[in-house]
């Protein structure tokens, strides 16, 4: 037997050198480097500028004000399996550092992915060329009868609560077009995530899943 396989401990220090979480670290550590250390979450975001200028293969998706957190860091999970670029418009309905955000997300990759806008305005100045096209349920073409562009932008409002939707983000003169997810009429509404899911993948499909194996 050798001292490696006899000192499970001294293996497991050397996993964490390729990129595993140490343990021991605290639940407001959300973002770690290539060797399991802790980084700021600012530093591991993306710049609006940088985000403008990345070549992706699926359109880029916004979250205008998200108020649950796990939506959040599922959205982030999406993102960062289809190339997607995420922007957060702020304000948001919770810190960064949320233990649910990390759990939804960040533990599976960091937020290399991400945009965070201090308001709409900072979005659209910053992608001027971009098409936005909106998600409500105040639409009547469907999400398919869109022929999808990389350089586009999905845009969703909040999650469902006792703010109303902001109208005049998701209808104003800066949205190209407003589309919806068919579903029952019985039915409330989708999850905001598994709404996301569906809209970036039908863009991807169109793209062929270019990058994608």
């Amino acid at each position: 037997m050798t001292n490696e396989a006899a000192n499970p401990e001294d293996q497991v220090e050397k996993m964490f050198e390729y990129g595993y979480r140490k343990s021991n670290y605290g639940p407001d550590e959300l973002v770690t480097d290539a060797h399991g250390n802790p980084i700021s979450v600012v530093d591991a975001m993306l710049s609006a500028k940088d985000a403008a200028k990345a070549e992706t293969s699926t359109p880029h998706l916004c979250y205008y004000s998200p108020r649950i957190p796990g939506n959040t860091g599922s959205a982030i999970r999406l993102c960062a399996v289809t190339g997607t670029i995420l922007h957060l418009v702020e304000p948001l309905g919770f810190n960064l550092r949320d233990t649910k955000l990390r759990r939804a997300g960040l533990d599976y990759h960091d937020m290399a992915h991400v945009v965070l806008h201090p308001n709409f305005e900072d979005l659209v100045e910053s992608m001027p060329d971009s098409r936005i096209i909106a998600f409500t349920a105040h639409a009547t073409k469907l999400y398919t009868d869109i022929e999808y562009k990389p350089t586009d932008i999905l845009l969703f409002g909040p999650e469902p609560g006792n703010i109303p939707d902001p109208m005049d983000i998701m209808a104003g003169p800066h949205v190209a077009e407003q589309v919806r997810l068919p579903m029952r009429p019985s039915l409330r509404s989708l999850n905001l995530t598994n709404c996301a899911s569906i809209a970036i993948y039908e863009a991807w499909r169109q793209m062929g899943f270019k990058g994608g194996a």
